[in-house]
Formats: C-alpha cells, sequence, structure tokens
C-alpha cells in the first residue's frame, strides 16, 4: 500500500506541476487527459495520504 501511496504523491506532484505550466508542453498535454486534477491536485494528494494511513493500520509487525 506504501507504493501506491508513494505513486498517488508523484502524481500529484506531476498534476500539481503541470496545472501551474511549470512542464512546458509535457504540461500541456498532462492537462489534456487528466484537467480536473490539474485544477485540483489535492484530490490525488487525499487520495495518496488515505492509502498511506490504511497501509498504516493494516500493517503487520
Amino acid at each position: 500500500m506504501y507504493y501506491v501511496a508513494a505513486a498517488l504523491l508523484g502524481l500529484s506532484g506531476l498534476f500539481y506541476s503541470a496545472g501551474r505550466h511549470e512542464l512546458g508542453s509535457f504540461g500541456a498535454d498532462v492537462c489534456s487527459y487528466g484537467g480536473p486534477f490539474c485544477d485540483s491536485p489535492m484530490i490525488i494528494f487525499t487520495g495518496a495520504a488515505l492509502a498511506a494511513a490504511w497501509g498504516m493500520f493494516v500493517s503487520v509487525k
């Protein structure tokens, strides 16, 4: 689950950068496919936080 949280955190950063026009033409391509996520990357960040919390909850030590 930690891998999923890390992947979602990376995607959140990608969409944040693309939404702020910091990636050039690549950012335009990213936002054309994931427009709502470029407008609000907190959606993906919240999913990453929930995945990390779930991973901590179900981890067996």
